[in-house]
């Protein structure tokens, strides 16, 4: 189950302030949301050698301070209360990278007090002020971007240069695994900016890197309460924030089953709730599109973080002119992807996060098969063994699989044909969900014309990487609720009050 987090939702006044006042925060909290590709000094990492063994990189994180292993309450770490624990694990090889507490209903109890104590004192802060530690949060995440990246390799698998990748800093609240440091950022620098407290709430697999950046926060100068996480049991956790009416707003990032449930549970308390959730996306590749640049941004649409992002392309659409081009150059490109450890030169596909998900990949492909689809190539459990599953391209795939209607969240491309932009069209909205979609077009016309038609939040436009903090992340029907980035994401923390004045003598 993926992360959840809450924020404790600032007064009128103090929002009215940021507001205001928002030319000093912005700066500082547009840096800490953008996407940037750092080079790795390969030379600290480990002696010039371009590869690591992973306990070297443990030992690499002990040494800088940012292995913590306990939960963060008011400014403490700790423990949890009746001191079970959970095993974080390394996907590549199976091995048991540190244990985490195993946290439930009195540690998420006491968080809430904590950041419901602190509101006051945080929100009534000028913006300009709470910029200041947001700053310095951000100066502190950038300086220890190679610990960080090691330690996202490490416990999420994905390739150094992904975990160097991801958007840097404070922003969000909600942590799925996938996305561990990115997720933080997009949720918690909002909401601290606006004035709000949190409790974030990471995922199981990937907790690690939420306490590292809990770590750098209360070196920015955060106060202890501000920020707060708690791990451990995922619907003892839930339950307890859902229910407290301290929390006055839930936002998530996970599957649509679990945001249904969080939806449902906001009710009883008419919290205000931001949910981004599952995507199906499609990716059209008409006949008039640049092969190679079709070939290149599908690649990167579908196979960023080994096809593990709700972005990542689910169907591709191929116009019949251009199919039989379009699958034998895209399948030579996904054939050279090399698969590997994280931590290992040029791996560019890590592991899946369990083996839960490789046998969700395994049913999938098993049933495209089965109902008629050919292996390009991959299809199988790679010889690496683990949660490693070959890069894979399927041919002729049609409705009836369940690859059309399912997220795989693998590393399988499905190919399928069609004859009209209508028909496209047709098949690319014919989902529940609705975040993010992508078109390959020579055509302005057709470009505007089928981005128009999508009904998806994100459409990239010969582009295969489209997320930007400047830019609001969300998406239509069953993909969520609400955006993240840009000034709508700043919205989701803020109440609005009209307050009518009148006869009002003196000063």
């Amino acid at each position: 189950m993926a992360c959840f987090a809450l924020a404790t939702q600032p007064r009128p006044m103090a929002m009215r302030r940021a507001g205001l006042l928002g030319r000093h925060f912005a700066s500082p909290f547009r840096l800490l949301c953008r996407q940037a590709s750092f080079r790795l000094n390969l030379g600290v990492l480990s002696g010039g050698q371009v590869s690591m063994e992973p306990q070297a990189a443990v030992d690499r994180l002990k040494e800088s301070g940012l292995l913590r292993t306990q939960g963060l309450i008011g400014g403490k770490w700790i423990d949890a209360y009746d001191g079970k624990t959970i095993q974080v694990q390394n996907p590549a090889t199976g091995d048991v990278i540190a244990s985490v507490p195993c946290m439930g209903r009195n540690e998420t109890t006491n968080a809430i007090s904590s950041a419901y104590n602190t509101f006051s004192s945080w929100s009534k802060l000028t913006a300009s002020e709470r910029s200041k530690c947001l700053r310095k949060w951000y100066d502190l995440i950038i300086s220890h971007k190679e610990d960080l990246a090691l330690l996202i390799t490490l416990e999420q698998g994905k390739p150094l240069k992904e975990s160097l990748g991801e958007p840097v800093g404070v922003v969000g609240a909600i942590t799925p695994w996938n996305f561990p440091l990115a997720m933080i950022t997009r949720k918690v620098g909002p909401a601290l900016a606006c004035g709000c407290t949190v409790v974030v709430k990471p995922s199981e697999y990937t907790p690690l890197t939420a306490l590292a950046a809990a770590e750098l926060a209360l070196q920015a100068g955060i106060p202890p309460g501000a920020l707060n996480i708690v791990m451990g049991n995922p619907s003892d956790i839930g339950d307890t924030l859902l229910e407290s009416t301290q929390v006055r707003k839930i936002t998530f990032t996970g599957s649509t089953a679990v945001g249904k449930k969080l939806m449902a549970g906001s009710a009883s308390t008419v919290k205000k709730i931001s949910l981004e959730l599952g995507g199906n996306a499609p990716c059209i590749v008409f006949d008039d599109a640049d092969l190679d640049v079709a070939v290149k941004g599908s690649l990167a649409a579908k196979f960023r973080n080994s096809g593990q992002t709700c972005v990542c392309a689910n169907r591709i659409l191929v116009q019949e002119g251009i199919y039989e081009k379009f699958a034998n150059a895209f399948a030579k490109a996904v054939q050279a992807l090399q698969v590997g450890n994280g931590l290992v030169e040029g791996t560019v596909q890590g592991p899946l996060i369990n083996e839960a998900a490789l046998e969700k990949v395994e049913t999938i492909v098993k049933d495209a098969t089965a109902k008629g689809a050919d292996v390009v190539i991959g299809g199988r459990r790679h010889s690496l063994g683990m949660t490693f599953y070959e890069p894979t391209v399927l041919g002729n795939v049609n409705k009836e699989m369940l690859i059309f209607r399912q997220e795989v969240f693998g590393p399988v491309a499905p190919l399928m044909r069609f004859k009209t932009e209508e028909e496209a069209i047709q098949m690319a909205n014919d989902t529940n969900a609705g975040l993010a979609a992508y078109i390959f077009t020579t055509s302005m016309p057709r470009s505007w014309r089928v981005s128009e038609a999508l009904e998806y939040g994100l459409v990239g436009v010969n582009e295969g990487l489209i997320s930007t903090e400047v830019a609001p992340f969300g998406g239509f029907k069953q993909s969520g609720l609400g955006r993240e980035g840009s000034k709508y994401g700043m919205d989701e923390y803020l109440e609005i009050k009209y307050v009518c004045m009148g006869n009002l003598k003196g000063t």
